[in-house]
């Protein structure tokens, strides 16, 4: 159904999802760890909708305009991660996990809304209106499931290797985070080599039947 837009209405159709799936990813996870203590991200004025406070160029900007403008039909991105202090954390390896999971967790709210946007739409039945809800609603939900699904991958720092150091033995777990400084380049290599495809269709796939249904799709 994408394929039908022009570029210019491509951009239009996804630049809201894109931009609040990113923010508000890394908004959950600055609310949640001040729900456990640390009020880092709050005190740096993190805790906000406002998309300029959390813009990474290369990863809002440059990197979904890339792929939108290839036509690759897979679209992600990321934010400036919000700054997270475990030392304020009571139990810092398990509190960690659960602001982790928040940032995904955003995410399949937010499909949910995108969800029900485009139902919406195909309610209304009034082609002007009709449309831009559904494109947009189609738009929301597959860039925030991309966005829950690439970020639960365990592939530090990935909100995923998060959520499993908090089973890790302390040692097992300090060795597993040595994988950080390399996690980006696992990442773009899956991504060039297209491992990542492979590794997310069919969840993608399952999760997509389940929101297009809710969306009347």
């Amino acid at each position: 159904m994408m394929n039908e837009l022009t570029l210019i209405q491509r951009i239009v159709v996804w630049i809201l999802p894109v931009i609040f799936a990113i923010t508000v990813h890394e908004v959950a996870h600055g609310w949640v760890a001040k729900q456990f203590g640390d009020k880092t991200a709050y005190y740096q004025g993190r805790l906000t909708l406002n998309p300029l406070k959390h813009i990474d160029w290369l990863g809002t900007i440059v990197i979904p305009g890339l792929l939108l403008l290839t036509f690759t039909g897979f679209i992600f991105g990321w934010a400036k991660p919000v700054p997270v202090d475990p030392r304020y954390f009571k139990n810092p390896r398990k509190d960690m996990a659960f602001v982790a999971l928040a940032g995904p967790m955003a995410n399949l709210i937010m499909a949910i809304g995108w969800a029900l946007l485009a139902r919406c739409g195909v309610l209304l039945n009034v082609e002007f209106i009709s449309l831009p809800f559904i494109y947009m609603g189609i738009a929301g939900i597959s860039i925030n499931l991309v966005l829950a699904l690439i970020n639960l991958l365990p592939i530090p720092p990935l909100d995923g290797s998060r959520i499993i150091t908090a089973f890790l033995s302390h040692r097992m777990a300090w060795q597993y985070n040595r994988l950080e400084r390399y996690g980006f380049f696992i990442l773009l290599i899956l991504l060039m080599t297209g491992g990542l495809g492979m590794i997310l269709a069919y969840p993608m796939y399952y999760a997509q039947q389940i929101f297009f249904a809710l969306a009347g799709l």
